[in-house]
């Protein structure tokens, strides 16, 4: 039991210093604290940036995550683990070889380390209407929803919060139906691109 009660602290305090430093993510955080909701019930899943994805995750597979998923895309790759009680944890690394040249995490990695989020993921009924309600609160979004109006999965980036002028963090909006908890590696890829800076 206090393994669980470990794990859940662990990815609070991660949450909590995401939205420290993300302006969406306080925003989302301070309307359910409002209603008495808070932020954690609603958090799809949370997104780790590393060198070493084996590394990176022994911190969570002692508290009780587990393996789930690996997904594979053209200069990037990522693993899901998954734990009771807890988000889906995503953690995504560029391939250590020739393929990973052009994949944007090393640079993000070396920027801002693997301590710490690059984005949370808040699980939304209707992702046009989230929109709607955070671009009221000047939140901006990055290119277009990701996934078909219907489809089990859809997803949209915020414009990524700025630090010291680079691309530090965003908040995605996740709709899922059908019982959908997977990930779309096409998808996925869409939206790690939507947040390159031009």
């Amino acid at each position: 039991m206090d393994q669980a009660r470990d794990l859940e602290q662990l990815v609070v305090t991660y949450i909590a210093e995401y939205v420290s430093k993300n302006q969406a993510g306080r925003v989302v955080r301070d309307a359910l604290e409002e209603i008495g909701t808070g932020l954690f019930p609603v958090v799809d899943h949370i997104t780790v940036r590393t060198l070493s994805i084996d590394q990176r995750v022994e911190e969570f597979l002692r508290l009780g995550y587990q393996y789930s998923d690996t997904l594979e895309y053209d200069d990037w790759w990522a693993k899901v683990y998954r734990a009771p009680g807890c988000p889906a944890l995503f953690v995504d690394q560029a391939y250590a070889d020739e393929r990973g040249r052009t994949s944007l995490i090393p640079c993000w990695v070396q920027q801002f380390g693997d301590r710490t989020l690059h984005h949370i993921a808040i699980r939304v009924t209707d992702i046009e209407i989230a929109i709607q309600q955070l671009s009221k609160k000047g939140i901006s979004f990055a290119g277009a929803i990701v996934g078909e109006r219907g489809n089990d999965l859809r997803q949209i980036f915020s414009i990524p919060e700025q630090v010291a002028g680079q691309a530090f963090s965003v908040l995605e909006l996740t709709e899922r139906h059908r019982g959908f908890q997977g990930f779309s590696p096409p998808q996925a890829n869409i939206l790690m691109q939507s947040t390159t800076m031009r």
